[in-house]
């Protein structure tokens, strides 16, 4: 006699499947915060920073979500709301270094922004890509698809912000690039947390 239902068995494989690509796309942004910010702070580039700390937000997004695997859609929920409140400190974290630098302007290093962000490209759309089958299947995954589809847009922007100061020989365009960084990550923070708040309601 089987151990579980089929519904129950089909339950457990797809949270196990969840769980396996949410610990995939945690172990690559962790890393990638690391190596992406020691290149940010080296190349003194904001739009990179960004970059990175957006890696940082997605590894802690991601170890949330492993968290709420298993949980009631009500967890979900929760946890999903967290995740956009981290979405929004980083926004927040990044547009003051764009203040920063509107007062305290410098140049970076053109070519640091350009190898790193094709790195962090790389990396991104590795995890788009694990996270494909999963971006439709409940408010946690489709927070977690948000987050790896925000990230492609991020390393593109900072590669074509790479470009501009080559150009211009300013440091203007990675100024411009963090800023727009800064409203994509606002717009992903408030889709997150309006969707949490609904599955909150529907919930309660």
């Amino acid at each position: 006699m089987s151990g579980c239902c089929q519904q129950d068995c089909s339950l457990d494989r797809l949270r196990e499947r969840q769980r396996g690509t949410l610990l995939i796309v945690l172990g690559i942004n962790a890393v990638m915060f690391f190596v992406i910010g020691a290149a940010a702070l080296y190349g003194n580039t904001t739009a990179l920073l960004a970059d990175s700390l957006d890696n940082l937000g997605d590894a802690l997004t991601y170890g949330l979500s492993f968290y709420a695997v298993s949980g009631s859609v009500s967890v979900k929920a929760k946890v999903a709301l967290f995740k956009g409140g981290l979405i929004l400190l980083a926004a927040l974290v990044v547009a003051a270094q764009v203040v920063y630098k509107l007062f305290v302007p410098g140049v970076p290093v053109f070519e640091i922004m350009g190898a790193f962000s094709l790195l962090g490209l790389a990396a991104n759309s590795l995890c788009l890509l694990v996270l494909w089958r999963h971006r439709k299947e409940d408010v946690n995954m489709s927070s977690v698809w948000e987050c790896s589809r925000n990230d492609i847009a991020s390393n593109l922007s900072v590669f074509v912000a790479a470009g501009a100061v080559w150009f211009t020989n300013s440091g203007w365009p990675d100024t411009v690039v963090a800023a727009g960084l800064v409203w994509l990550l606002m717009r992903s923070a408030i889709r997150v947390i309006s969707s949490a708040m609904a599955e909150l309601r529907v919930a309660t």
